[in-house]
């Protein structure tokens, strides 16, 4: 109530946070290692930290690397030597695809032809067989995902990569968990894939006041089925995962309305 909110597209996590930094935006979506750094003034901010404070932990983001039939990738490592597209320049997907890679001892300057491109330019891309992967991040189902595995001649799998999380998680912090994408899941997915989940978060600075950032964490709680009527994903807004899904600091408006509901939060 009394709040007028204008959406700004961007290239992503990164960018958001740089323009809560610089007073261009109030909120912003983020994951949550992405905003870690912003905090700590660490990868991608290392020109300066921002004052990042949690709003609410929304849901989790997972890391889906896509191929099709016909590339010759059957599972991760298989990408050395292709055309990969590790997310678009300055987004939060490409923080994670080299984080990922770092993991697994791949040089994305080196090992394969590197592309940054975003999740529906790396879907037609490879349809037209310009790349032959490419990393993504984002809810399930992702709209160009599903177009892409709907493609009559296409048959797209997402290939497993939970078993880099933990050395994700001893270097970066603890941002990263496992997952499992359901078969299913998109047209034509025959069998599970094991992912890494990166929880998304709504993000401000220390600059909003208690009774505006209460007022926004109230409003979206309450209009949830709303939310969910537009995207599915929006069934993890949960008073549950409040308390799991962000090691960064809340806004004291938000933990002002997460103790009325019983939930205690840093």
């Amino acid at each position: 109530p009394g709040l007028q909110a204008t959406a700004e597209v961007t290239g992503g996590s990164v960018d958001n946070l740089k323009l809560l930094g610089a007073g261009k935006a109030e909120v912003g979506f983020s994951m949550v290692d992405a905003a870690w750094d912003a905090a700590h003034g660490t990868d991608k901010f290392k020109e300066g930290k921002v004052n990042v404070r949690t709003l609410m932990v929304l849901y989790p983001n997972r890391m889906q690397i896509v191929t099709v039939d016909g590339t010759g990738i059957n599972k991760l490592s298989d990408i050395r030597g292709k055309r990969v597209s590790t997310g678009s320049a300055g987004s939060g997907v490409e923080v994670v695809a080299l984080r990922v890679l770092e993991a697994m001892g791949l040089d994305a300057k080196k090992d394969f032809k590197q592309e940054r491109l975003g999740a529906s330019e790396s879907a037609n891309a490879i349809k037209d067989r310009k790349i032959d992967a490419f990393f993504w991040i984002g809810g399930v189902p992702t709209a160009a995902l599903t177009d892409l595995a709907a493609t009559p001649g296409v048959k797209m799998k997402l290939l497993d990569l939970a078993e880099y999380a933990d050395a994700m998680n001893k270097k970066y912090g603890p941002l990263y968990t496992k997952g499992v994408i359901p078969a299913g899941s998109y047209p034509g997915m025959d069998k599970p894939a094991a992912i890494i989940d990166v929880w998304n978060v709504l993000v401000t600075s220390d600059k909003m006041s208690d009774t505006m950032a209460y007022n926004i964490v109230k409003t979206l709680f309450e209009k949830k089925p709303e939310l969910v009527a537009v995207h599915k994903e929006a069934e993890n807004i949960d008073l549950k995962n409040q308390a799991i899904g962000s090691p960064l600091p809340f806004h004291p408006g938000a933990k002002k309305y997460l103790a009325e509901h019983g939930v205690k939060v840093e």
